[in-house]
């Protein structure tokens, strides 16, 4: 009787256990689809409410109609190409490309998360008027380019290489400066661990995140409040299985201490997304040529809106005083 008693006891306890580790991976499965798919239609809202003053917000909104406008000037005025390679693993990947006549300088402008090119145009457009080349890429999984999982910089990182080996091949003696924002600030930090060319010059990273894992511990407290223990351990797992690569090993962090380029790193003072204490862990962390900009009253990806001579007089004097650009 005993012995039918404690087998009886082991036999609920593995079911037990089969179902929560069953539970454990549908959810973190979940967990990593919603934050990786690729999603062509409306984005899932995982920004926490804006913290800004009526007045910031009203100052935003109608420089964003300013730079609306001009984007439109410029796109009417300015032929583009569409252009495409392919990625390491077989991908295709459409940029858009603008020349500007007698010039060597570039700017490869990076969208940020569930973006695409079209949401770098307002800062591509600023580098055209003062004499840049413009490569304007969709991220994998973004616009044209193909992928059925989101880099969040990582994957992208070796993408945006090739692109930059891509416009060494047609162009030939340029210099390039990488400028991204959000996810895209995020693959720009990734991509400065690596051995780049050396006609890239200088890196332009704005409110990146300091590592796949802390933006989406964050998200996990935010969304649905739980820990990040066990959830995002699973699935960080599963996503290096499916999307081939683990929250923890994409890290800005880890990457922008073996740069060895100049970085400007700009945040919003109050950025509730990448929370603005992240720009100072990847400042510090950086050990090259750096200088840091916070902009007062403006939220995530937002600085160049709160104050767009700021921004763009104290990215154009970096490159021009460090990168001679």
């Amino acid at each position: 009787m005993k012995k039918t008693t404690k087998r009886r006891i082991k036999v609920i306890a593995l079911i037990i256990l089969v179902l929560i580790l069953g539970a454990l991976i549908f959810a973190g499965n979940y967990l990593m689809t919603f934050a990786l798919a690729r999603k062509d239609g409306s984005a899932n809202n995982v920004s926490p409410a804006s913290s800004l003053s009526e007045q910031d917000k009203s100052i935003i909104a109608a420089n964003r109609e300013v730079f609306k406008q001009q984007v439109e000037s410029w796109r009417n005025e300015t032929p583009s190409t569409l252009v495409s390679i392919q990625s390491d693993d077989g991908l295709k990947l459409s940029s858009e490309v603008f020349i500007n006549p007698e010039s060597n300088n570039w700017a490869i402008t990076i969208h940020g998360y569930n973006g695409g090119r079209h949401y770098m145009d307002n800062v591509a457009c600023q580098y055209y008027q003062h004499g840049y080349n413009i490569l304007l890429p969709d991220l994998r999984a973004n616009g044209d380019s193909e992928g059925k999982w989101k880099g969040m910089g990582y994957l992208d990182k070796d993408d945006i290489i090739n692109w930059i080996e891509y416009l060494i091949e047609q162009y030939g003696d340029i210099k390039i400066v990488l400028h991204g924002i959000s996810m895209g600030g995020a693959t720009v930090m990734m991509a400065s661990g690596e051995q780049l060319p050396s006609n890239v010059k200088g890196l332009v990273e704005d409110c990146g995140y300091t590592s796949v894992w802390d933006i989406f511990d964050d998200e996990i407290h935010y969304l649905y409040h739980l820990p990040a223990f066990p959830l995002m351990h699973v699935a960080s797992g599963i996503s290096k299985v499916r999307a081939g690569y683990s929250f923890g090993e994409a890290s800005s962090l880890k990457a922008i201490a073996k740069n060895n380029l100049p970085v400007l790193f700009i945040h919003g003072d109050s950025d509730t997304f990448v929370h603005t204490e992240m720009i100072d862990k990847v400042y510090d962390a950086c050990n090259s040529t750096k200088e840091k900009l916070i902009v007062t009253g403006a939220g995530h990806g937002e600085s160049y809106l709160r104050d767009p001579d700021l921004y763009f007089d104290t990215t154009f004097n970096f490159l021009k005083k460090n990168c001679g650009m």
